[in-house]
């Protein structure tokens, strides 16, 4: 992030003001999303636009894009992928406050004392964003995979007995 630039934010003041925020943020300063991440080199680039709802609370669009390398869960090897992303959130106060949204399709966001971090905003919008198990692509693309094409799966027709050498051993102790 640019020095200078404050990162908590009064979302109140900004609704009523109608003010856009634009950010970047180093994604090896995120710390929820190191567990996804492969390398942690790249931004996210975040807009905020803030605004207030037909009831009159503050809410934001947020919208990000970033360019990431995650691990694959089928073969952890690192891959490239893009996010980009908008939702509708309306910050609320309270967590009772939280359940009364005014628009269904906006996202409740609870404050800290009026205000936000806006990286912790941006985070939350990559986390939804990427994919629950990220794979690297198809079947083929992930051959490093433990267990993957490295010996032929069992026919239907064969009937496998895995604990059939055991039964022998049993006899054999009595």
């Amino acid at each position: 992030m640019a020095s200078g630039l404050r990162e908590t934010v009064d979302c109140e003041r900004l609704a009523q003001e109608g003010e856009t925020l634009d950010r970047v943020y180093a994604l090896a300063d995120l710390p929820r999303l190191q567990d996804l991440l492969a390398d942690p080199d790249g931004t996210i680039r975040a807009r905020f636009a803030f605004q207030r709802t037909e009831t009159g609370r503050a809410a934001a669009t947020v919208e990000i894009e970033a360019a990431a390398h995650l691990v694959c869960q089928r073969c952890l090897s690192g891959f490239p992928y893009t996010v980009a992303a908008r939702s509708e959130v309306e910050f609320a106060s309270s967590p009772g406050d939280a359940a009364t949204c005014s628009e269904a399709d906006r996202e409740p966001y609870l404050m800290t004392d009026g205000a936000v971090r806006l990286a912790e905003l941006a985070e939350e919008e990559f986390l939804l964003a990427a994919p629950f198990a990220p794979s690297c692509g198809a079947p083929e693309a992930c051959g490093r995979a433990p267990g993957l094409g490295a010996e032929e799966p069992a026919r239907a027709s064969e009937t496998v007995r895995p604990f059939g050498a055991l039964r022998d051993l049993l006899k054999e102790n009595r």
